[in-house]
């Protein structure tokens, strides 16, 4: 059986990795086998790419930007999800494309046009099966982020700049850019407010919806 790709998305702080780590523990109860991967990173050249994108002193053009992610991105689909799914695993990627959309198309102001064929080159035509995408205010997140310690390069930026990210992703939701975004597979939006527990319990109606064997 071919494998699941389940992806968590949301701006700064909305607690993607947290959720992405107890669903991962969640589907191991259920004897899910779990491969967790993280953009940028998970293979030596995306590590690599991942230190230099959120160094805070580094200086990095847009496009540059846009293209190191998608760099990071064409490696972990060869050497980690596209194998991983053909050996019939749930892969649980924390960020993928949406974030391109979102922070270099809505924050950064690139064309979209070509940041969709450039992610049609790095992803290889690889579809999500679902998409999680954690809604928090903008204030919240990066107060939420702030307390994790130093910020990073994309936590620096301005208001203005997580302002466009937000309202990016929040459009995302709209079924009808979903349909005009086929690449981009269903996304359910689902709240990051309240305690942990409660949006653990959202995050797996989504996830258990989209892989009904999961439960078996």
């Amino acid at each position: 059986m071919a494998g699941r790709l389940v992806i968590f998305e949301g701006g700064e702080g909305a607690g993607k990795t947290t959720q992405l780590e107890r669903l991962a523990l969640r589907l191991g109860r259920h004897g899910a086998q779990v491969r967790m991967l993280r953009e940028p990173g998970g293979t030596p050249i995306g590590d690599e790419i991942r230190a230099l994108l959120l160094r805070p002193s580094a200086q990095i053009p847009a496009r540059t930007e846009a293209l190191l992610f998608m760099a990071s991105r064409a490696a972990l689909m060869v050497e980690q999800v596209r194998p991983a799914l053909d050996r019939g695993e749930i892969v649980l990627l924390d960020r993928f494309f949406l974030s391109t959309y979102a922070y270099q198309v809505g924050g950064r102001g690139l064309p979209e046009s070509e940041v969709r064929g450039a992610n049609a080159f790095a992803t290889g035509g690889i579809v999500p099966d679902v998409t999680v995408l954690l809604t928090l205010p903008v204030e919240v997140g990066l107060a939420r982020a702030a307390h994790r310690g130093a910020a990073d390069r994309m936590e620096q930026a301005e208001r203005a700049f997580h302002d466009r990210v937000n309202a990016a992703f929040a459009s995302f939701a709209e079924p009808s850019w979903q349909a005009a975004h086929a690449e981009c597979g269903r996304i359910v939006a689902v709240p990051a407010d309240g305690s942990v527990e409660a949006v653990e319990e959202r995050v797996w109606r989504v996830v258990a919806t989209a892989c009904p064997e999961v439960q078996g």
